[in-house]
């Protein structure tokens, strides 16, 4: 791929302008394996590892101390793997809270390391240490790490997690700064410091400051503050009944302006941003439109449409690359819109969803529209795929596909509770055809549907110059949801991300005892859609 601006198109274009003949991509090339779990004694050699690299000059855990936090509380310890090496941890302890706990004294609370004085039933979760390799940072693995924490005191009923954390960007400002000066300027926002400022994003709130913590950490000028967490789930009574919250699930849409580029990296710079924003208010789904990477025609020389859609498709691996780191550094699963690719000489239209740990899976757009089949010559997949992600079962259906009611069908059998419908669209006509549908899907299947379109102008690029959308994320129509059935809705043909959050528990008891309830009032006895998956024909 070339990486400048100067218009040339990708090396692997033949002369005529058309792509090389490439086979299935193997995604697993592309994919980055992150895993947070239980720590195990085999990782005691790679945290030690990573505390040289994080602490330099400062007291290393041993072999015995780790062995004696997992002995005692195994459930506290966890590491962030990625392709097998472990590039983050934490480590902690319960304790019951009492006012009167020398909380400024780590060395104590930590029993030197070995947390002999673990408290099993202790509603306090005490954090004794986090840690990420600096080769790994700025991917917000930290915040992995204090949702696995968090996770664990709503398992476990612990009503707090506290911890003492060091604040290493003091010394850079000791010289004109108190260190209560420093951490207020933090909390406030006008400093950044590397620790602190994570544990207040990730809602610690802080309760004082340390003095005397760690006196060999010089950095931090041996200072350190007091943060708490409180779990509003605690319940003080287990025994009595009591209704627990439900999480809800937050989905972000980018309505998405078509602009000239001059380079793959204007391309990504402008998707990051949309990604940053979705990571910023912790999205757990962020959608992009279908075929939003037409843009990067722009910056190719002009040529037929079918060998158009062959080069773009030149674009893949870097396409590939970039929406799995941003996926992972985000925390944000990505719908990445769709993307045309080559595979064994046949074009497909394809949505890709990039998981925030790294792996990859994807949906070949199945029903091609005449206008893509005369233009570029697109051919559809034959499988309806559903896809296990950490918030439930989700659907990817890419413009046209949301026209087909069977579609939904067979994704609300297979349990999908999301459908997710990037589109492109030239006309307001057009466009109503996709949001209408996408409507009617959500009261037949009881399910959210999200739909993410490209507004703006492309001069020069054929089939892809003018375009109209108005991104929404919709309900289904009952008194328990949005009063008109619309969650969230953008400004039609303004360039923005709309954001909502939908409760998946809300939706299943709709399913049961909705006003209406027409997944289960469907007369399979008259009529019922026949789904061959290419193993084995399902009647639904």
């Amino acid at each position: 791929m070339t990486d400048d601006a100067s218009g040339e198109s990708p090396q692997n274009l033949n002369e005529s302008g058309v792509g090389e003949v490439s086979d299935e991509i193997d995604l697993s090339k592309f994919e980055w394996n992150l895993v947070v779990r239980s720590t195990t004694a085999d990782d005691f050699e790679p945290l030690m590892e990573i505390q040289r690299k994080c602490f330099p000059g400062m007291p290393m855990w041993t072999a015995e101390q780790l062995a004696s936090q997992l002995e005692r509380f195994p459930e506290g310890q966890f590491v962030v793997e990625c392709d097998g090496k472990v590039i983050a941890s934490c480590s902690g302890l319960l304790v019951n809270y009492d006012d009167n706990l020398e909380w400024h004294n780590w060395q104590k609370m930590a029993d030197g390391g070995f947390i002999r004085n673990h408290v099993p039933g202790g509603d306090t979760l005490y954090g004794i240490e986090i840690m990420v390799d600096p080769d790994y940072r700025g991917m917000r693995l930290s915040h992995r790490l204090y949702q696995a924490r968090k996770d664990l005191c709503r398992r476990m009923n612990v009503a707090r997690i506290i911890v003492g954390g060091r604040i290493p960007g003091y010394h850079k400002h000791a010289d004109r700064l108190t260190a209560r000066e420093y951490v207020e300027r933090v909390v406030e926002k006008a400093l950044y410091d590397p620790v602190l400022s994570p544990q207040i994003a990730n809602g610690f709130a802080l309760q004082g400051l340390i003095s005397n913590y760690l006196p060999s950490d010089h950095q931090s000028a041996g200072y350190a503050t007091f943060l708490e967490w409180k779990n509003l789930e605690f319940n003080r009574a287990p025994t009595r009944r009591y209704r627990h919250s439900v999480e809800p699930v937050r989905i972000g849409a980018v309505q998405y302006q078509m602009r000239a580029v001059k380079d793959f990296e204007e391309f990504a710079h402008q998707a990051r941003y949309f990604v940053d924003v979705a990571g910023d208010y912790k999205c757990d789904f962020l959608l992009f439109p279908e075929l939003f990477t037409l843009q990067l025609l722009s910056c190719l020389p002009p040529q037929r449409p079918g060998s158009a859609a062959r080069a773009l498709s030149e674009f893949t691996p870097q396409y590939l690359e970039l929406f799995t780191e941003m996926a992972i550094s985000f925390n944000t699963n990505i719908i990445g819109g769709s993307h045309f690719v080559v595979e064994d000489e046949t074009l497909y239209n394809i949505s890709y969803l990039f998981r925030r740990d790294g792996s990859i899976e994807k949906q070949y757009k199945l029903h091609i529209t005449p206008s893509e089949r005369q233009w570029w010559g697109v051919t559809g997949g034959d499988k309806v795929e559903v896809f296990d992600t950490d918030c439930g079962p989700i659907s990817i259906q890419v413009c046209y596909d949301c026209e087909f009611p069977e579609v939904s069908r067979i994704a609300a059998e297979r349990g999908a509770n999301m459908v997710f419908v990037p589109f492109n669209t030239d006309t307001k006509l057009g466009y109503l055809r996709v949001r209408l549908c996408a409507q009617a899907r959500c009261i037949e299947n009881h399910m959210y549907v999200a739909i993410a379109g490209c507004t703006g102008n492309l001069p020069f690029v054929e089939n892809a110059d003018i375009h109209y959308a108005q991104s929404a994320i919709f309900t289904p129509a009952d008194v328990t949801f949005a009063r008109d059935a619309i969650g969230a809705e953008a400004n039609a043909n303004v360039e923005m991300v709309i954001i909502h959050d939908v409760d998946l528990e809300l939706l299943r008891r709709h399913r049961e005892k909705g006003n209406v309830t027409n997944w289960r009032d469907r007369r399979t006895d008259m009529y019922h859609v026949n789904y061959n998956n290419g193993h084995e024909v399902r009647h639904i």
